[in-house]
């Protein structure tokens, strides 16, 4: 089958082979054909070193599409079902799992280490134990998530990350308070979707930052009520809060710099949501007087916070009933035979999502 696969850590090209084929296959396990997958800033991220993973592998953990074929002791899903890929399923058993923060479970990542793929030249290993730039993936049961049949693949592709991250940041982690202001710090899919969300809280203001005008632009038409600049925030604190600062306070970049300015941002007593994903070796200084003398919660939002499959449910009864926009969150669609035509949109902003259809 068809894959874009990445051969060494830090190279900035996928090359799409025809020579792959999912392995693992057997007892408990699920084989999906892929239709359709998003571009999240996650695989590049990976691709680059930012996040840890084996290489060569296949990018891609944000996808959807039909059971192929199920193994012994599968009985949640069937041939032919639509399904969405969890690359973070809860086991169930676990401590996290025990006190419901399911989306604490280590199960998915203990597949991490194993290859999902072979080639003739060798193993292939699928980011997040995915892989979901690929005609088709074998997982665990858990990672295949029933869907019902009007939720179209794309769409279904987005909910199982950028979306569910960023609405149940805002939904689960922060809990936006009515008539707050909030301040987004990183406007792609997943900024965007933190926007929904705290709109659907209730939240008074809602500024977008972000670098990139498009994203801004786009930020409006999902609920921002300003949208600015890094180098104009400075002044939307002024003009929107007095000076004081944001009630609460979305980082979703994935870096010590902007982490540190959503601190800055954040009032006295606000909230600050960390919910991009950042390397191991990039720290954020905060020293001990400013941690107890502004009392400021930070709450980093791992997968949106909460029970990942009820986030699913969510957010598809919120989109059915006309509450948040999932199609306006894709602006291109390529095939995978153009994957490096999306990595450079989404490497400069020109993308909220990408979808790849395979």
């Amino acid at each position: 089958m068809r894959a874009a696969v990445l051969h060494e850590i830090g190279q900035d090209k996928l090359e799409v082979l025809d020579d792959v084929e999912a392995v693992g296959f057997g007892p408990g396990r699920v084989r999906i054909r892929v239709r359709a997958t998003g571009l999240c800033h996650s695989d590049l991220s990976a691709m680059g070193g930012v996040l840890p993973q084996p290489a060569p592998f296949v990018p891609g953990h944000e996808g959807a599409g039909e059971v192929l074929e199920v193994g012994e002791g599968v009985t949640r899903v069937k041939p032919g079902d639509r399904v969405v890929v969890c690359w973070l399923p809860a086991c169930g058993a676990c401590p996290a799992c025990r006190r419901g923060q399911t989306e604490l479970c280590l199960a998915g990542f203990m597949n991490a280490g194993t290859p999902n793929f072979k080639r003739p030249g060798g193993d292939v290993f699928g980011f997040a134990g995915t892989g979901t730039f690929a005609e088709e993936v074998v997982v665990d049961a858990g990672c295949a998530v029933p869907i019902p049949d009007d939720v179209p693949f794309d769409i279904a592709a987005l909910i199982g990350c950028g979306v569910t991250t960023g609405l149940g940041a805002a939904l689960n982690t922060a809990d936006v308070a009515a008539g707050s202001s909030v301040a987004v710090i990183g406007c792609g899919g997943v900024g965007v979707s933190a926007i929904q969300g705290a709109r659907l809280k209730g939240a008074a203001e809602i500024v977008a930052v972000d670098p990139v005008a498009s994203r801004r632009e786009a930020a409006l038409r999902f609920g921002a009520t300003k949208a600015v600049s890094p180098e104009e925030l400075a002044d939307a604190k002024q003009q929107i809060t007095g000076g004081e600062g944001f009630d609460y306070v979305f980082e979703v970049v994935g870096r010590s710099a902007t982490a540190r300015t959503a601190y800055d941002t954040t009032r006295r007593g606000g909230t600050l949501v960390v919910v991009g994903a950042g390397a191991m070796d990039d720290f954020l200084q905060l020293n001990m007087f400013e941690l107890f003398f502004d009392e400021k919660r930070i709450l980093p939002s791992m997968y949106g916070g909460g029970d990942v499959l009820r986030s699913y449910e969510r957010t598809i009864a919120l989109w059915r009933a006309g509450r948040i926009d999932l199609t306006g969150l894709i602006t291109h669609r390529v095939p995978l035979a153009e994957i490096d035509e999306a990595l450079d949109q989404m490497r400069t902003g020109a993308a909220l999502r990408t979808c790849i259809e395979i």
